[in-house]
């Protein structure tokens, strides 16, 4: 059993070591919301760009609600997963409907809304609404994982079941809840690490079990994924004059609606160059890709300079390895 006074000492250390970030100058909900969706698989550090940017071009809801396609796809431009944007727009277009150009309250409510779990809705719901729920997160997993020297597999549903019981036991009054849930985020980002903590800087290192009695390195324990479908794929990239050509994908599936290159080599060319391959991976597929550069004597509504591409399009990150190398050629 641990010692529940972790609480105090987990608290003092986050007042004392908290990172000044944007999102958290204030209790914004449609930031915290922004926000929490950009960090999923991304940096904090690496996000903040991104964030700002997006709160300069969509500061509120109705602003994003209204925001076009093409102009959000570029805002979400090297976050990857262009469905988390495109959630987003659903998200505010169903707000303004429904709840005022608000987010709602609940944890509860927030988790009917596209696009926002369980992990973002009480997120959303206790840091910007302090109302008292848990907002469990891969940090979060880790730190509970280690706190309470739990080795069942957080893959399965018993063992995320553990955790969940363990984390909402701790929750504390709707006053600090705010508070609480951030400092285990943060404490999980800056602290108990994944692979080896820093366990001599741990504010809760006392009431640590794996620390007393394991091995925190060890922990949390993850079943292996399913190994990665592996598509090799061949890309064409046209070119004319100083311009190239982009088409958006209509066909269903990865990428989706997005722009890319030609995948199919035309019947007419005058110079075919080998760029340099390059493998992009999704969560349960990867693309191993060949590219070539290839000069065509006409062109239409598809070409578009460099620049009016860098300014205009959203290129997706499997095809931007391929972009820049076009880039750097100068055409």
């Amino acid at each position: 059993m641990v010692d529940m006074n972790f609480q105090r000492e987990l608290l003092k250390w986050y007042q004392d070591n908290k990172r000044e970030l944007a999102f958290r100058k204030e209790k914004d909900a449609y930031k915290i919301w922004i926000s929490e969706i950009m960090a999923q698989q991304t940096r904090i550090e690496a996000m903040l760009p991104y964030f700002e940017r997006f709160m300069e071009a969509c500061p509120n809801m109705e602003s994003l609600a209204k925001c076009e396609e093409e102009k959000l796809n570029k805002l979400w431009q090297g976050l990857g997963y262009y469905s988390r944007a495109r959630n987003l727009k659903k998200c505010a277009m169903q707000c303004m409907q429904e709840y005022a150009g608000q987010l709602p309250r609940t944890k509860k409510e927030l988790e009917k809304l596209p696009g926002i779990g369980p992990y973002t809705a009480g997120a959303i719901a206790s840091i910007a609404y302090n109302e008292r729920v848990s907002a469990i997160d891969g940090n979060v997993n880790r730190v509970f994982s280690r706190l309470y020297n739990i080795h069942d597999d957080l893959r399965k549903s018993a063992g995320k079941k553990k955790i969940a019981e363990k984390v909402e036991a701790s929750l504390p009054d709707a006053s600090c809840i705010s508070d609480y849930n951030q400092a285990l985020m943060e404490l999980g980002a800056l602290v108990c690490t994944v692979g080896k903590p820093k366990c001599a800087c741990c504010p809760i290192q006392a009431y640590c079990q794996a620390y007393q009695y394991a091995d925190p390195s060890k922990l949390p324990v993850q079943s292996k994924l399913k190994q990665r479908r592996i598509e090799e794929k061949t890309i064409y990239i046209l070119a004319h004059a100083h311009k190239i050509s982009i088409k958006k994908r209509v066909q269903e599936g990865l990428l989706h609606n997005l722009y890319g290159f030609d995948e199919q080599l035309p019947e007419a060319y005058s110079l075919k160059i080998p760029l340099s391959s390059y493998t992009h991976v999704f969560s349960h597929v990867e693309w191993h890709m060949d590219a070539w550069l290839v000069r065509v004597d006409w062109e239409d509504e598809t070409f578009h300079t460099i620049d009016e591409i860098k300014q205009f399009y959203a290129i997706p990150s499997a095809f931007m390895t391929f972009f820049k190398q076009i880039e750097a050629m100068h055409l």
